[in-house]
């Protein structure tokens, strides 16, 4: 009996031997890659509507059919259609009409709404410029550097793009002088031959005692008159995300219609209070209508600022999550009062897109509102200023995409599912259907050995919740055996891993790396916007937590369900707050996660820009022994408990998480005495740019050689055609 056993153990050990050095054949990484975007989206035909609308009301857009490209003019008055191969037959004048496009100008300049003159900035200056004589004018003089007038920095991102709102009738400015002089300075170096290029430029962080502030200003630009709102200078903040000029333009501010005031939300350097005021245009002069304060965050929507100024009704439109929902409110602008809540239930508004103030209609995407649904699903509702009625205007399941028509009248559909098909319609606001515009293609897709993700619903940490995500299986799944896992993350606060809940033919590498005989999960954890404020919340002053505990009860819960996962063989990757969270399950659940890949991590958030860390973690603060808030949520300070594989990752010139984020986990592995792997790209930024590839293709070997445990081909180019 000992010989039998003994002789089992020699076998086992010869099959674990002989099975962690086998080859994998590149035929295996050829599979793989054709799963990815470039060679998936051409395979799917008559996908998405983008419509480009005229002046008489119609609209064009071209798609991809399996006969080559189409050009449709839509008449929308009866849902009527022409079609042509080429642009210029079907509407001659395209070419010179940039339709569904905004006039804010290319490059470095931003164009006035008539579109005849143009402000830059030069030596920290603001100059206009007239569009058809190019004659250009000074408007500010006592600009200087760091102190400089609608200068663009939020540290993670900076332009030399001004940063202002033009007035509708074209002859104001709203913007401000930017003080910067007392934060940090920031420092990449280039990698060439020679002397390297020095980069320096200021990037706050938390343990600055300053941050950057602004000095609210209105420019006359005909009289080239300068008026100082009187009020003390604001922070740099804004209600949408960690900058000011989210949307590309001055965000949280409006002008009446008439260019006489103008409404703006001050916000406080850590998020918690949001003061509307209105200043008027000509003196300066600013008064506070009303603010809000919150324990956590405010913030004022997702993927758009959603207060307005009503200066017809004298009211305001206010977006708040004080009920534990995204909602808005009406007020008087005269007094500050609250008139009355519009919106009401278990669901957020995401978006508020039209006004009609005449009819007192609203217009907005929501999320959650249609139960049974998943609640990330975005659809279009229309409401009254009285909240009477909410109107669905997007009745099917699914993830809708809508864009309104300039003359208000109409509004075009693309709605799908991660795992079902686009189809594009026509609707008028009223929700009436008009006409069907495109229904995708993908039999050649599916013809190709493509198969769409599996939406999966799990439960959170304490089962609070539902979680939602999706998961990649091999087209060849054999679901009597045991695939190891990869459990891709973003643990957001400002997004999630699985990201738009429309159809893509591909996301990130996800359904390739599955190809390579592996199952991969993305699931979207507590401390995700797009539900509840108490949802978001979950993490709220401890981003250090990653939502990984509500990875770890996910991937059980799908184990329970499907036996082909293989918990004892998890690895997981991600890319700037998913590097972040990588790096954090590797130490802290070592046990679990066998392999990481930590790709410009975040790591040290006393080290990343100000406005992230001091919006979620919350202002820097030190106790009796002088350890700080920030201190638990820094990885290095955990590299120590590392036990499997870790291959970092970072671009040397990542202007947006600065690569000694990355360096200060490498300085402790290293002082600890631990084995990892390390990738640097020297002249990369946040994205690697064309370095992209070859970091899938590192990815690729990393997860194979050492949770597969097979070995890969060598040197192996990911190619797209």
């Amino acid at each position: 009996m000992k010989k039998t056993l003994f002789a089992i153990a020699i076998l086992n050990f010869i099959v674990v031997a002989g099975f962690a050095q086998q080859n994998l054949p590149a035929a295996n990484y050829e599979q793989a890659v054709k799963f990815l975007a470039g060679n998936t989206s051409k395979l799917v035909y008559n996908s998405n509507v983008n419509p480009n609308w005229l002046p008489d009301g119609k609209f064009w857009y071209s798609t991809n059919t399996a006969s080559g490209n189409q050009y449709v003019l839509i008449n929308p008055a009866d849902g009527s259609r022409k079609t042509a191969t080429d642009l210029k037959s079907l509407v001659p004048d395209a070419a010179e009409r940039p339709m569904g496009m905004g006039r804010r100008g290319g490059g470095l300049e931003v164009l006035s709404p008539d579109g005849k003159k143009a402000v830059f900035i030069k030596d920290w200056n603001l100059w206009v410029k007239d569009v058809a004589s190019k004659q250009e004018t000074q408007l500010t003089t006592d600009g200087i550097k760091d102190f400089g007038y609608a200068t663009d920095n939020a540290g993670w991102r900076h332009s030399e793009r001004p940063v202002v709102l033009w007035s509708p009738d074209s002859k104001k400015i709203a913007t401000f002088q930017q003080d910067q002089r007392h934060v940090s300075d920031m420092y990449l170096v280039s990698t060439n031959v020679g002397t390297p290029k020095l980069e320096a430029w200021k990037y706050p962080l938390p343990v600055d005692k300053e941050i950057i502030k602004i000095q609210r200003i209105i420019i006359e630009v005909d009289n080239r008159k300068v008026i100082r709102l009187q009020m003390p200078a604001d922070a740099r903040r804004g209600t949408l995300c960690d900058d000011i000029a989210c949307s590309g333009a001055f965000d949280d501010n409006e002008w009446s219609p008439d260019g006489s005031k103008l409404a703006f939300v001050s916000s406080s350097r850590d998020h918690k209070e949001a003061i509307l005021r209105i200043a008027d245009a000509t003196t300066g002069q600013v008064k506070t209508i009303f603010e809000e304060k919150v324990a956590t965050q405010f913030e004022s929507g997702q993927g758009s600022v959603n207060w307005r100024f009503l200066p017809a009704s004298n009211e305001i439109l206010w977006y708040s999550e004080r009920d534990d929902w995204g909602h808005l409110y009406l007020y008087d602008a005269t007094t500050g009062k609250l008139k009355q809540q519009i919106t009401k239930g278990e669901f957020v508004i995401t978006r508020l897109l039209k006004v009609d103030e005449k009819n007192r209609m609203l217009y907005f995407l929501a999320n959650g509102r249609e139960k049974g649904r998943d609640p990330y699903f975005s659809h279009f509702y229309r409401v009254d200023f009285g909240g009477k009625t909410v109107q669905l205007l997007t009745p099917e399941d699914g993830n809708h995409n809508v864009t309104l028509s300039p003359d208000g009248k109409y509004f075009t559909d693309n709605y799908s599912k991660p795992d079902v098909a686009p189809v594009s319609v026509l609707r008028d606001m009223n929700g009436s259907l008009i006409a069907t515009l495109e229904k995708a293609d993908l039999s050649k897709l599916v013809a190709s050995g493509w198969k769409a993700p599996e939406p999966i619903t799990v439960k959170s940490r304490d089962s609070k919740w539902d979680l939602y995500g999706l998961m990649f299986t091999p087209t060849n799944l054999d679901k009597s055996k045991k695939y190891p896992v990869i459990n891709y993350i973003y643990p957001g606060p400002q997004g999630g891993g699985v990201g738009s809940r429309s159809f893509s033919a591909s996301r990130s590498d996800h359904q390739a790396l599955a190809e390579l005989g592996f199952v991969v999960v993305v699931i979207d954890g507590t401390c995700n916007p797009g539900r509840s404020k108490s949802f978001h919340d979950v993490c709220y002053g401890n981003m250090g937590d990653n939502t990984l505990e509500d990875q770890i009860s996910g991937l059980k819960q799908l184990a329970a369900k499907y036996p082909f996962l293989d918990l004892d063989r998890v690895g997981m990757w991600g890319h700037s707050g998913g590097g972040y969270a990588t790096a954090a399950a590797m130490f802290r659940y070592p046990d679990f996660y066998k392999v990481g890949i930590s790709e410009s991590g975040n790591h040290e958030n006393r080290n990343y820009e100000d406005d992230w860390g001091e919006r979620y973690i919350g202002l820097l603060v030190k106790d009796a022994q002088g350890k700080t808030n920030y201190d638990n949520q820094a990885n290095q300070n955990f590299a120590a408990n590392l036990k499997g594989k870790l291959m970092l990752a970072h671009g040397g010139m990542d202007d947006n998480v600065p690569p000694y984020n990355t360096y200060l986990v490498v300085d402790a592995l290293v002082k600890a005495n631990k084995d990892f792997d390390l990738v640097i790209f020297p002249n990369a930024r946040h994205g690697y740019g064309g370095d992209s590839f070859y970091m899938m293709r590192k990815r690729w070997d990393y997860f194979v050689k050492h949770l597969l445990g097979a070995e890969p081909p060598k040197e192996f180019k990911i190619k797209v055609d």
